[in-house]
């Protein structure tokens, strides 16, 4: 009788306990899981591993910031004994994406931080002055060896990519607002001070301009149990889990949605201040294994050093300079995005 009793108390518990206490962080579990045969598991792994190292920050439902232990740019370690901006530079350098900043300052001190004991100021400061939470995706996308995702210093060019292409882009497009999240997906959301985008306005932009866009896209790493748990880089200065509510049928319940109304962030308004209001404006849904497979394969991480451009100053009699690569621009700047805007924007 008594143990009859005792069972029925715990199955009122938990009946009544809320969603977000019964849906535990995955990442524990899954970042022994990169060799994994299924890409989104891989996926998933990947962030999971980094998110671990950088001592598990998080923003919980209510968009509260909690965990941080050590920032981008410091000397701090990570649980790994790796300097912070150490690990930042080694993104952009194993997704092979410096040679897109040869334009700023620290990025050819960045390609030898690795092999520099000493601190690199000029590349702390490209680490801090240049938004990377794309070239950790880019880095998680090659670590994972993920098919058919071709990495940028820009989200806007993969999205661009699963829009325009989605035959041979690991991704498709879907409507954050109205589709069920899975493992290895991508929740983004548009940086525009000045506009709000939601899925339509994005989706017209994409179909006709090929500039730049200030955007930040999180990687799906748990949907169940109610809850979502997403990680991303360069989120509060670190890489960071974000938690959000799912409705029983595995939909985003109720995703903050920012608004050109919304009052500013002060202690007078502490409503305001949800980290997890944002202008959500794309899910970008991870092909099945069977499709990808079909797909051309990803390059592994960067490791030897690229040739970077030679000064004019250091030129041989009759010698050219290289030729340099166009500067990336945006169309909807963001102060912090660190690019001109395009021509005509």
């Amino acid at each position: 009788m008594r143990s009859t009793r005792r069972l029925w108390l715990l199955a009122c518990l938990l009946l009544t306990a809320p969603l977000s206490a019964l849906a535990a962080d995955p990442c524990p579990l899954l970042r022994a899981q990169v060799e994994s045969p299924d890409p989104a598991t891989r996926l998933a792994a990947a962030a999971c591993e980094e998110h671990l190292l950088w001592h598990r920050p998080f923003i919980d439902l209510e968009g509260r910031y909690a965990g941080s232990t050590v920032r981008e740019a410091e000397t701090a370690l990570l649980t790994n004994g790796e300097q912070a901006w150490r690990r930042v530079a080694g993104y952009w350098r194993g997704a092979n994406q410096l040679s897109q900043l040869q334009h700023r300052p620290g990025a050819y001190d960045c390609l030898l931080a690795p092999q520099r004991p000493q601190p690199s100021p000029a590349c702390r400061s490209l680490v801090v002055d240049v938004p990377w939470s794309a070239a950790f995706v880019s880095w998680v996308a090659r670590r994972a060896a993920l098919p058919g995702f071709n990495g940028s210093p820009s989200h806007v060019d993969y999205v661009r990519d699963a829009y325009r292409n989605p035959d041979t882009s690991a991704y498709r497009v879907a409507n954050p607002l109205a589709t069920r999240a899975a493992r290895g997906d991508m929740l983004c959301y548009v940086r525009a001070a000045n506009r709000v985008f939601g899925f339509a306005g994005l989706a017209t932009l994409l179909s006709s301009e090929d500039g730049g866009l200030g955007m930040h896209c999180d990687i799906v790493v748990g949907a169940d149990g109610g809850q979502a748990q997403l990680v991303g880089g360069n989120v509060l200065d670190g890489v960071t889990m974000r938690l959000l509510p799912l409705t029983p049928g595995g939909q985003f319940a109720n995703l903050p949605q920012r608004s050109l109304d919304d009052p500013p962030c002060t202690p007078d308004t502490p409503q305001a201040c949800s980290a997890n209001r944002q202008d959500w404006a794309v899910l970008l849904q991870l092909r099945p294994a069977a499709e990808l497979a079909a797909l051309s394969p990803s390059p592994g991480l960067y490791i030897s050093p690229p040739p970077m451009p030679v000064t004019p100053d250091a030129l041989q009699p009759g010698q050219s300079a290289p030729r340099s690569q166009p500067v990336p621009c945006c169309v909807e700047c963001s102060v912090g995005d660190g690019l001109p805007r395009c021509p005509g924007a």
